[in-house]
């Protein structure tokens, strides 16, 4: 594994990675990159099956980005742009990774902490957490997914309420919006995530990455292109050793044995 400043991993079947840049891990631009380069490698690793992305400390999640940083990239002609087509390549590369990224949301989850919140497959919440997108207090708007995510996730909206006052909703919100997938106590957030991600990383991972292909990609499409994309996830499995490993274990009536092939 590479070594970097601001990101620690914890590397296993069930990986945790941390983003850690006190006080409250925001975003810089080498924060970004380091997360890139982390998430690059954990994704090629075989080992690994299950990512888990949260925060350093136990304060946030990630509290958005290094305004002095935005305030830069405001004084250089498209310095903006820039800064999101960067911030979304990443958190498009997460939405669509063949393994599982589930997020632990430890503390405050702003900004881009937020858009990378949501562009996780699984999102488990502290329930002292807060969450929102901020930017419009900036006199800008979220640029790495918020305003596409968001009104996926939740409605359109509330998207658009959220985006347009800048507020801070608190986790059991977020629950009811569908933004979060389960709202635990604050001190049980990553044994909460690291324990469902333990479920999905006791599956075969090419039924796992058939899945989450199929869901991630249908969801751009008509239902008729996304049953198209079903049917070509779910025929491509017949030839692995896994399916055969599965059926005949259930009619074994014993515990399957996959080896991920």
């Amino acid at each position: 594994m590479g070594e970097w400043r601001n990101i620690q991993i914890e590397k296993d079947k069930v990986t945790v990675l941390k983003v850690h840049h006190p006080p409250v891990n925001s975003f810089n631009a080498q924060v970004v990159d380091e997360l890139g380069q982390a998430v690059d490698e954990l994704l090629m690793d075989d080992e690994v099956k299950v990512i888990i992305i949260t925060g350093g400390g136990s304060r946030a999640f990630i509290a958005g980005a290094d305004i002095p940083e935005i305030k830069a990239a405001l004084e250089q002609p498209g310095g903006l742009k820039e800064t999101a087509v960067r911030g979304q390549a990443l958190f498009l590369k997460i939405e669509k990774a063949a393994k599982p990224v589930i997020a632990a949301i430890n503390g405050f989850c702003l900004g881009g902490g937020m858009e990378l919140a949501m562009s996780c497959h699984v999102r488990i919440c502290s329930d002292q957490a807060k969450l929102g997108q901020p930017e419009i207090n900036l006199g800008i708007i979220p640029g790495w997914g918020g305003t596409q995510r968001l009104a996926r996730l939740a409605n359109k909206g509330k998207a658009i309420e959220l985006i347009l006052t800048g507020d801070m909703i608190t986790a059991q919100e977020a629950y009811r919006l569908g933004l979060v997938n389960a709202v635990v106590p604050h001190d049980t957030v990553l044994e909460e995530a690291q324990s469902l991600a333990e479920k999905i990383a006791s599956k075969s991972s090419l039924p796992i990455a058939a899945a989450l292909r199929a869901i991630t990609e249908g969801l751009n499409v008509s239902i008729e292109e996304g049953l198209k994309i079903e049917a070509e996830e779910f025929g491509e499995l017949e030839s692995s050793d896994d399916a055969r490993e599965g059926v005949g274990a259930f009619l074994e009536k014993r515990p399957p044995q996959f080896r991920d092939r």
